[in-house]
């Protein structure tokens, strides 16, 4: 029986990352501990008030279907729901929600507080102990020990973080937080390599300064769809909708960033850190992309009785009183009142390319790191990692195995793989682009995809896992009722199909052959007489895009096939590179520095040839041949 200061698996952080890593081992069964600066502050949306977005809610979705927390906690603080590239095909379509960013943070943390047994500890983590490479407990900076073989770091944007406004600069990982100054050492000690990174926020202004009737609002989808595959509140939306807001910057505020650019701590060389290309600040904007004569922005409300209006695509460092004047510059803004100014944060992360597709540290048996400290941005990427990391630090406690996720698998599967394959340079976020298989991948398909798998880890509930062969079960019948459903070419159908500028049928045609073309849909088939009442919108949906794109599925997944015969055979981890005949010195120590867990793997690093693969794999065999031999 482990003592009152011992326990299974310890979470350092309460991000997005630490909670789904705390959740999901506690849920395994594992005796677990979140250690954190500011309870209060669990669950805290730190930039933006919005949950997914593209490739985004493709993550989330995800994670709700392994039986993570995210969704659920989307769905039960939003206030507006939104679909992107709803016009365009299911594998780039994405969900995206704003929610009321203080209800986000307490619901997260009153679902923590009822977990049984679950244990959070305000404090900062000092050290990580280990032996031998593995790891024995956590000191604390008031010297205490807490015993553990198992430690989960998602410590986001907080290790040895400072704040940037213009010149001045003050300790912390966010406005109103402090900073995690010891950790970054110990992590140093253990072998990891450290480098800064930057990301930056926005002003926040005054809801009643603003001028909405200048602007072109922004609403949400008319029929909203949850986040969550299981979790249903006593109503949806539970919460009333709300409008954003678009406006534009222009010349005039061009011009006062570019006369006073030199006072930005990024242009003036008092950050030396890099921040994320695909969300650069106005600085960037308006330096990198001259020829532009406006940029767009969203105005965002981050609550229902909050006065805050987040101005999301003015991330910002410069001076306060350089905010003001160009703030007051954009249309609508001319009055408007800074409740808090921009600002960039510089903070220490690792290499992720030292740790397993577990998670886990490649030197240090153990060892998790999840979230931002791994080189990434946004919410969602941080849950996804921590709902990996912490699964694995669950099984690792009781050395029961691992769990990953493929590139074919998920859209976590393809992050992870990323960042221990290649690491990142600037701060990863998710694109659809980055998935070669996004057409399997689609956001619609997550719950068929890997809750089964959420199930037999223990993360995803009896009951829920009910509800989800209750709908396997839906449409498998309801594409048994398509495929016996026939369309016969008689005069009430003909004028129906010239009606609709379709050609007339010449014979009878089954109803799944029929939804392949491209202008029919499932609509298209009930008013020629199939019965579907019992069928709800989102099973239709999913027997469409079935049978719509199960030439392209099948293509993909007959490439996949193909792939799959060296993909998982692995490296040993004491192969020595050096002896492997035909490589050259860069690819030998690319390996050295990477160490790739599979032949997989190591094809997809950068610089690495299919000739260097084959001399590898012929090298291996003709080690089996010997061993056999002796």
């Amino acid at each position: 029986m482990l003592s009152s200061n011992e326990w299974e698996v310890i979470v350092i952080g309460g991000g997005h990352a630490g909670c789904e890593a705390a959740v999901a081992a506690h849920k395994m069964g594992r005796k677990t501990l979140m250690v954190t600066l500011n309870p209060e502050r669990i669950g805290f949306m730190s930039c933006n008030p919005a949950i997914g977005g593209l490739a985004k809610g493709q993550l989330v979705k995800e994670i709700d279907a392994l039986g993570g927390v995210m969704g659920m906690n989307t769905d039960k603080t939003a206030i507006q729901y939104r679909v992107l590239n709803a016009s365009k095909g299911p594998a780039v379509r994405s969900s995206r929600a704003q929610c009321d960013k203080p209800l986000y943070a307490l619901k997260m943390q009153e679902f923590l507080g009822n977990l049984h047994g679950f244990e959070i500890l305000r404090g900062e983590a000092a050290e990580i102990l280990e032996e031998s490479g593995k790891i024995t407990g956590l000191r604390m900076t008031d010297g205490s020990v807490l015993k553990t073989p198992t430690v989960v770091v998602t410590s986001g944007t907080f290790l040895a973080a400072i704040m940037h406004t213009g010149e001045k600069k003050e300790e912390g990982g966010r406005q109103g937080d402090q900073a995690a100054k010891s950790l970054s050492g110990s992590l140093s000690s253990l072998g990891f390599r450290l480098r800064r990174l930057k990301t930056g926020t926005p002003p926040r202004l005054h809801r009643r300064s603003i001028d909405f009737s200048q602007l072109t609002p922004q609403p949400g989808d008319e029929l909203p769809r949850a986040f969550s595959f299981y979790y249903r509140g006593a109503r949806f939306p539970e919460l009333p909708q709300v409008n954003c807001y678009i406006t534009h910057t222009n010349q005039q505020v061009h011009d006062i960033i570019n006369e006073n650019i030199h006072l930005s701590p990024m242009y003036s060389g008092a950050i030396t850190g890099i921040g994320p290309r695909y969300c650069p600040s106005i600085e960037d904007k308006v330096k990198k992309f001259s020829d532009k004569e406006k940029h767009q922005i969203f105005l965002e409300p981050e609550g229902l009785d909050v006065d805050e209006v987040y101005v999301n695509g003015v991330s910002t460092s410069l001076p306060a009183d350089v905010q003001n004047k160009f703030i007051h510059k954009i249309n609508g803004l001319e009055s408007a009142e800074f409740i808090r100014y921009g600002y960039a944060v510089e903070y220490d992360a690792v290499d992720a390319r030292q740790l397993k597709a577990t998670l886990e540290s490649k030197d240090v048996q153990g060892l998790f790191c999840a979230g931002q400290l791994n080189g990434t941005s946004g919410y969602e990427e941080a849950a996804g990692q921590g709902l990996i990391a912490g699964i694995n630090a669950a099984l690792r406690s009781r050395d029961e195995g691992t769990f990953t996720l493929a590139r074919h698998e998920a859209y976590i599967g393809v992050m992870i793989d990323d960042l221990v394959l290649k690491g990142s340079d600037e701060p990863y976020r998710m694109f659809t682009s980055r998935a070669e298989y996004r057409l399997l991948l689609r956001e619609d398909n997550a719950d068929l995809r890997l809750s089964e798998k959420g199930f037999r880890l223990g993360i995803l509930s009896s009951e829920n896992y009910r509800v989800f062969e209750q709908k396997c079960e839906t449409i498998e019948r309801g594409r048994k009722d398509l495929e016996a459903f026939f369309i016969y070419p008689d005069s009430k159908t003909n004028e129906w199909m010239t009606e609709k500028s379709f050609p007339v049928l010449k014979d009878r045609i089954a109803g799944d052959v029929f939804l392949r073309r491209p202008q029919i849909g499932w609509a298209e088939l009930e008013q020629l007489g199939l019965k579907s009442e019992n069928l709800d919108l989102a099973i239709k949906e999913q027997i469409e895009i079935q049978v719509k794109y199960a030439g392209y599925i099948q293509r993909d997944l007959d490439l996949l096939e193909g792939m799959r015969k060296h993909e998982n055979q692995g490296l040993p981890d004491s192969l020595d590179y050096g002896l492997v005949p035909g490589l050259s010195n860069e690819i030998r120590n690319r390996l050295k520095e990477v160490r790739p867990e599979t032949i997989g793997q190591m094809s997809r690093l950068q610089g690495i040839t299919p000739a260097a693969v084959a001399n590898l794999m012929i090298y291996l065999k003709m080690q089996s041949t010997q061993r056999k031999g002796a």
